[in-house]
């Protein structure tokens, strides 16, 4: 039998502690990071923080960004109706870009911190990710705790993203959906990963 990781949920208010059980010996960095990812865009998402979930804000954006520098180049054999819509379309999308901006470079901002710290640790032993307006009374608190957290001499971006990681994140967003996360009773106040 294998050693086994966990990723579970540590509730103060909520059902109580949920574990996913991990088939590994431990999680690389690059893994840690990619199941905190995911818990942080369900959190931020199921607690209203964001508009939709992490990876289609991120897939969004990117598509404006690419749809915005290929207009820079206008046509110049348009007719006045497509002039116009051309312009609209670019205005529309300007729009867009500048309303997202400011999220997008938040959540960059936490991800590339979380990349540093990440690649400056030996070990992990968890991460707290706290919701509300102070550090003192928060108004929810999601506990990641890691066991077997040791790392290799490995960088976060050194790999991409293994099959481990991706069905960790998943198993562990289902297990606080199963824990009522997401619903309008849910009132639990912390999640732990193991």
């Amino acid at each position: 039998m294998e050693p086994t990781s966990s990723l579970g949920a540590d509730e103060r208010r909520g059902p109580g502690s949920v574990e996913v059980q991990v088939a590994a010996a431990a999680l690389q960095r690059s893994e840690v990071f990619h199941v905190v990812k995911e818990l942080l865009g369900f959190v931020l998402y199921m607690h209203h923080q964001i508009p939709s979930v992490l990876q289609s804000l991120e897939t969004e954006f990117a598509g404006l960004k690419e749809e915005m520098s290929e207009m820079t180049a206008p046509l110049a054999e348009l007719k006045p109706s497509d002039q116009r819509k051309y312009n609209t379309r670019k205005r529309e999308v300007r729009c867009r870009i500048k309303k997202q901006e400011k999220l997008m470079k938040g959540i960059s901002t936490v991800l590339s911190a979380f990349q540093q710290a990440l690649d400056k640790v030996s070990t992990i032993e968890g991460v707290a990710l706290i919701l509300g307006g102070s550090l003192v009374r928060p108004l929810f608190v999601y506990d990641i705790t890691v066991t077997h957290g040791r790392f290799d001499s490995g960088s976060v971006k050194g790999h991409g993203t293994t099959k481990l990681a991706q069905s960790v994140s998943r198993k562990a967003v289902r297990a606080l959906i199963s824990c009522g996360a997401g619903s309008l009773s849910y009132t639990g106040s912390s999640a732990s990963t193991r």
